[in-house]
């Protein structure tokens, strides 16, 4: 299995922070939030990964280079850096390097502790993605995508169907973590240029094609100086 880790955003939110430092290079812990990535996908032997890139790209290859020195083979797919393609148009450009199995996908701007061995099994035959799911962090308390695990709690890694969320169905609404499995089918014959990825997931889960699993985190979404703040404060004295 081959990764890909998005690395694209323009870090906007994160000014000044980001304004010589992409995002993805931001630390927590005494490391830059990327590379928290680069050694769980090592550990999951993982060791082929495509990184997008368009704010300070070339600044983050510079400073990840070939991924020799963390036991990985990166390859780049650099977006124009005032105007990056989003998610759906960044993975459409990037599928050359991709290949034609089933790839996971990172945002650059988590931070978590998953383990994702797991995920290389994750796409049941004739899905074209398997989301990981989080509880609804405050910013974001309405969540994304509701996972159809009936009337009771979700188990924790337990594959379960995605369905709309005005489907009717018995489930719990919760937040996409930014982390996936996804098929190449769910992009292939897409033309380039920018395009979101939510309107491809939203009808693909329409038609039966995604599951789900939520994870209880240890899981945060950077998205502020505060959020980053806290994070690495966290992290330094054994809280999270």
């Amino acid at each position: 299995m081959k990764a890909m880790i998005l690395a694209a955003g323009l870090g906007t939110r994160m000014r000044p922070l980001t304004e010589h430092t992409p995002k993805p290079l931001l630390k927590v812990g005494g490391k830059p939030l990327i590379v928290w990535h680069l050694e769980a996908l090592r550990a999951a032997s993982i060791t082929e990964v495509v990184i997008n890139t368009a704010w300070l790209g070339q600044t983050l290859e510079k400073a990840l280079g070939d991924g020799s020195r963390y036991g990985l083979d990166i390859r780049w797919s650099h977006e124009s850096e005032g105007k990056p393609l989003e998610t759906a148009g960044g993975i459409v450009q990037a599928l050359s390097l991709l290949g034609h199995q089933p790839f996971l996908l990172v945002n650059g701007d988590i931070w978590l502790r998953y383990r994702f061995t797991p995920l290389r099994d994750a796409l049941a035959p004739g899905r074209q993605a398997h989301l990981v799911l989080v509880d609804n962090p405050p910013h974001h308390p309405d969540g994304d995508f509701l996972l159809a695990c009936g009337e009771r709690a979700p188990e924790a890694g337990q594959r379960y169907p995605l369905a709309p969320v005005d489907a009717g169905r018995a489930g719990q609404r919760l937040t996409y973590a930014g982390l996936a499995v996804y098929s190449p089918s769910l992009f292939e014959g897409l033309p380039r240029g920018v395009r979101p990825l939510a309107p491809l997931l939203r009808e693909a889960i329409a038609d039966g094609l995604v599951s789900g699993e939520h994870f209880p985190g240890p899981w945060v979404d950077v998205g502020t100086p505060e959020r980053l703040n806290l994070l690495d404060h966290e992290i330094r004295h054994g809280l999270i």
